[in-house]
């Protein structure tokens, strides 16, 4: 661990930085999409290394900000290397991550290195759609920052200690073959030794390699697979660390907006006199939402916004609103309407996403047949900071502040809503109070941007805790039918998976009805391809809530019911839990997979996890009476993880997590630091969302408003996580979402083994129910 850990500028430090050192730009329009980096003096005589990342590197989504300067690399004189994180930092930690990859291969001194958050930049291409990222992907979403960066960000570093070393070569008359790098220094056969700090003007003249160049040796890494405190973590902990609602925009308006608490709801009729009585108001606008049936493409419902000097004046304005709001068409739908319209469904035929050999034949000559369902509610994101945003809306360009995870998609909506040019949209990300998936919508933004042009004036946007809680795009609802057959001599013979839910893909536009299973089943997900007749089916829940994309998507779900599911065929055939996932898994062997995070599934790697958590909690042992040992395991973007648990229950049906652990295999780690923190995390989300977290639905409205009554886990109730990590050669893949999936069934499994109870629905609460 290095001895200074570098810091992330905030925001305002790196705008004046960029002012300050009248750093050149480079084009966005006749940018060389060929070369891969440029270089250029800066007035400080500082070396600066921009990006322009080759088409077969970049992603269709993009945007573009016209005047601003991303870069990856600057060299400073007095040897401070600051490098650009291109990704929105949401807590994952690729603000460390990723400059630690380029940071390994030029061989720079991380104790003296200073990170900064890179705005979102676009350029032009001849292709279609014309718009590529300028810098690489510079999103936040299904664990993919890491593995889209692996490959493209060693090239930069690699190719910044070549131009170091000839540098040096010309200044020494020597070839680059006798000289090495290390920790910031260039070092010739005989002993002498040039800092980059030295190297930094000349290097800027230097030649660049327009092909690939050679890639360290792994087993010569110094940063890469370390542990490194996230960097900016003195700021975090003191408070000084920049969020998106700390950002000011000069004259801007706060606005908070009054939404319609109603599925697919309208305003009947509203008084706004005297709201504009209240000192500091300066306007009450009207938001009209999406019509029922229409796709949800901006803001996410109707609603009225006041707009006022201080957020204090606003919230008093919205208070003294006078709303008579008009319910949709789903004022009757309530969670227990929910509950039997799945009953109904799960009665008839759905959709057959996946169907391998003969399931009805199997499931007719087999031995024995074992059936359940399982339940899993909508749950909120609730992110411990509320949805905001920073907008202004000029004639010819628009700026945004905010917290994100897709940037791209808030320029495609600000375009979308006022025709300006992608390329004068200034995105600008901050750090992210939490994300889980939330913020993958730009919902927020586009209110911002719709308020700012009808206003004029710039907007600083904010939602409540109420707002944010009642107004999201929450996890699916849905019941999953489990069915299992074994022959004569005990192996799976047949599997089912019937899935009744509310598919994420609700309202979102150009996706067909038949289309609607896709983000709710993984095809190729465990136990396909183990077992020789499956069948996959899916039914579509009518429900007026809003859904989407939350931490792992499907696996969360599908997890905790197909690892809860197998204990419980476990129970039923007399195995050993852990011996019958092992023998379904088989030899090791990569099977093909067609979801993200393939192209395979590695059984290997899956069992490893699962052995190496069973011997951490000494799984086989007797922990004592109302005690129990639970496990499970899933392949989640490319990452493999497993949970065990040992979990004590008392006579009043109360539980404590005694021990709790978690194998993780990501490939090759980065930050071991980090990837620990994100397995820890994602444990306790998991462990918090399966104990308490529900979203209920009364008359179709939200209940839940706040944490009085959506209770997060209390660290009373929180074990110590035992993070063990698999060392791997493999790429790396991504960490954010490995740690949820086995989390719940783990938990579940593990309350059985010591009552007896099995809970087939969540969430479990804090005790459990017999029966």
């Amino acid at each position: 661990m290095s001895k200074q850990s570098p810091n992330v500028s905030p925001l305002r430090d790196w705008q004046q930085d960029l002012h300050d050192r009248s750093v050149p730009t480079v084009s966005t329009t006749h940018a060389d999409r060929r070369s891969f980096l440029k270089a250029s003096l800066t007035a400080a005589g500082a070396l600066l290394i921009t990006a322009s990342l080759h088409p077969r590197r970049a992603r269709a989504e993009s945007s573009s900000s016209p005047g601003m300067l991303g870069f990856f690399v600057r060299i400073d004189t007095d040897g401070t290397t600051h490098i650009g994180a291109r990704s929105p930092e949401i807590g994952q930690g690729v603000n460390t991550s990723l400059p630690m990859i380029i940071a390994e291969e030029m061989d720079a001194d991380w104790a003296r290195v200073k990170v900064k958050q890179m705005p979102m930049a676009l350029k032009k291409i001849d292709e279609a759609p014309g718009i590529a990222w300028k810098y690489g992907p510079q999103g936040a979403g299904g664990s993919t920052s890491i593995p889209s960066a692996w490959s493209d960000l060693r090239q930069v570093g690699a190719k910044v200690r070549q131009l170091l070393l000839q540098a040096a070569a010309s200044q020494w008359e020597v070839p680059v073959s006798d000289l090495r790098t290390e920790a910031g220094v260039v070092i010739h056969a005989d002993g002498r030794r040039l800092s980059y700090a030295n190297l930094a003007a000349s290097a800027a003249t230097s030649a660049w390699p327009e092909a690939d160049v050679p890639l360290k040796d792994p087993k010569d890494f110094r940063i890469v697979g370390t542990a490194q405190p996230q960097v900016a973590l003195r700021e975090i902990v003191t408070g000084r660390a920049e969020f998106g609602i700390d950002a000011r925009m000069p004259g801007a308006l706060v606005a908070v907006v009054a939404r319609c608490p109603h599925f697919d709801g309208e305003i009947e009729s509203f008084d706004a006199s005297a709201a504009k009585q209240i000192p500091g108001v300066r306007e009450v606008l009207v938001l009209p939402g999406p019509k029922h049936g229409e796709p949800i493409s901006a803001n996410l419902a109707t609603g009225v916004a006041v707009l006022a000097d201080d957020s204090w004046a606003a919230i008093k304005g919205r208070r003294a609103l006078q709303i008579r709001w008009k319910p949709g068409p789903y004022a009757q739908e309530s969670s227990a309407s929910l509950d039997r319209q799945c009953a109904e469904l799960l009665k008839g035929e759905g959709i057959r996403c996946r169907e391998d050999g003969d399931f009805d034949a199997a499931r007719e000559a087999a031995a024995r047949t074992v059936e359940a369902v399982y339940r899993v509610p909508y749950v909120s994101h609730c992110p411990m900071e509320p949805q905001n945003a920073c907008v202004h809306v000029e004639a010819d360009r628009v700026r945004i502040v905010a917290p994100m995870q897709s940037p791209s998609g808030a320029s495609r909506v600000a375009h979308q809503l006022t025709g300006i040019d992608r390329f004068k949209i200034d995105v600008r990300m901050t750090r992210v109070g939490g994300g889980f998936g939330r913020r993958l919508s730009n919902d927020f933004v586009a209110e911002a941007v719709l308020l700012s042009k009808l206003s004029g004036k710039p907007i600083r946007l904010l939602w409540t805790r109420e707002d944010d809680m009642r107004h999201d795009f929450y996890r699916p609802f849905g019941h999953h039918h489990l069915i299992a057959s074994v022959d004569e001599q005990g192996a799976v013979s047949s599997w089912a998976h019937r899935l009744a839910s509310a598919s994420k893909y609700y309202r979102r536009p150009n996706v067909k009805p038949e289309d609607m299973w896709n983000p709710e089943i993984y095809p190729d997900d465990f136990p396909a391809q183990l077992v020789s007749n499956l069948r996959l089916e899916w039914f579509a829940v009518d429900s007026g809530m809003t859904r989407g994309s939350w931490r792992a998507p499907a696996h969360t779900a599908n997890a905790f019911a197909v690892q809860s599911f197998i204990d419980e065929l476990a129970v039923a055939t007399k195995r050993d839990p852990v011996a019958l996932r092992l023998a379904m898994l088989g030899e090791p062997r990569e099977l093909e997979y067609g979801g993200h995070g393939g192209p395979v599934f590695d059984t290997g790697r899956l069992a490893g996890v699962l052995r190496r958590a069973a011997d951490k909690i000494g799984w086989g042992r007797d922990p004592g009476k109302g005690r129990g040992l639970g496990i499970a395991a899933h392949f989640t973007f490319g990452g493999y993880a497993a949970h065990a648990m040992e979990v004590a229950v008392a006579d009043d049906g109360s539980y404590r997590i005694e021990r709790c652990v978690c194998a993780v295999d990501v490939g090759r780690p980065i930050n071991r630091s980090g990837l620990e923190a994100q397995m820890i995390g994602g444990t306790i989300d998991g462990i918090s969302t399966a104990r308490n977290l529900e979203i209920h639905i009364r008359d179709g409205q939200v209940v839940e408003g706040n944490f009085d009554r959506y209770r997060l886990l209390r660290m009373a109730d929180a074990p110590d996580v035992e993070v063990e990590i698999i060392d791997s050669e493999a790429d790396p893949a991504g960490a954010g979402e490995m740690g949820i999936p086995t989390a719940a069934p783990a938990l579940t499994n593990a309350i059985f083994a010591a009552s007896g109870v099995r809970v087939r629905s969540l969430p479990i609460g804090p005790k459990i129910a017999a029966g």
